[in-house]
C-alpha cells in the first residue's frame, strides 16, 4: 500500500490509491509530474482523474498516457479524465493541493 490513507479513491467499489498511478504516469517522457484526483462520478462513485503537467516542449496528449498504462495498471485503475495544466497549485511548504 502506498500513500495517504486520505488520499484513497472509492471507484466502483475497489480502492484506488493515487501514488501508483501518479507513478506510472510521472514515469512517461513528456510528463513532468501528476496529481490523481477522485472526481465524482454517476455510476462509480469517484471517477480516476489524473490532472498532469506536461515537460516543456512536450505534445503528450491523454490518448498517450491511456496506452502507456494500458497493459501496467488494472482497468479500474485508468483515469476516465485526464486534464493538462500548466503547473500544479501547492502550499507554501510545496506539497501539492489536491483539494484545489
Amino acid at each position: 500500500i502506498v500513500g495517504r490513507g486520505k488520499d484513497l479513491i472509492i471507484s466502483g467499489g475497489y480502492n484506488v490509491y493515487p501514488k501508483e498511478i501518479e507513478s506510472e504516469i510521472d514515469a512517461l517522457d513528456g510528463v513532468a509530474e501528476s496529481a490523481v484526483i477522485g472526481i465524482a462520478h454517476p455510476d462509480f462513485g469517484e471517477g480516476v482523474t489524473a490532472v498532469v503537467v506536461r515537460k516543456p516542449g512536450s505534445s503528450i496528449q491523454a490518448v498517450d498516457i491511456a496506452a502507456a498504462i494500458a497493459g501496467r495498471l488494472a482497468k479500474y485503475k485508468h483515469p476516465k479524465q485526464v486534464i493538462f495544466v500548466e503547473e500544479l497549485p501547492r502550499n507554501t511548504m510545496g506539497k501539492v493541493q489536491k483539494n484545489v
